[in-house]
């Protein structure tokens, strides 16, 4: 079964673009060490909550939209390998400015429990 990557970030309304094309650059090296899909995802119906919510998960300000990531890999074995490479991949490394302040993503690994339809 696959292995998931998920992550969670704030992100400026106003560098929407910026980030757009910044996920496009760094996705692409992604599934060149073996990833089969990565979805990023822009805040659309995201409420508040009356306890917890994204939007305080990652301390976003009003100025500031919630995207939701996944990259999803073969298996757990790949990720690892995978990541370890993207992480030492020198387009990563000087990638310069990230248009999100790294320090408030959540990030984590998954192993999948369902799976539908089917995989």
């Amino acid at each position: 079964m696959s292995y998931i990557d998920g992550f969670l970030i704030a992100v400026p309304v106003a560098q929407r673009d910026a980030f757009i094309q910044h996920a496009g650059t760094f996705d692409a090296i992604i599934l060149e060490y073996g990833a089969v899909r990565v979805m990023e995802c822009w805040a659309d119906d995201v409420p508040h909550g009356k306890l917890t919510d994204f939007h305080r998960a990652v301390q976003a300000r009003d100025d500031e939209a919630v995207v939701f990531s996944w990259i999803e890999w073969p298996d757990k074995a790949t990720r690892d390998s995978g990541m370890a490479k993207f992480m030492n991949d020198p387009r990563v490394t000087a990638g310069g400015d990230m248009p999100f302040d790294g320090k408030r993503m959540i990030f984590g690994g998954f192993a999948p429990v369902v799976s539908l339809p089917g995989g």
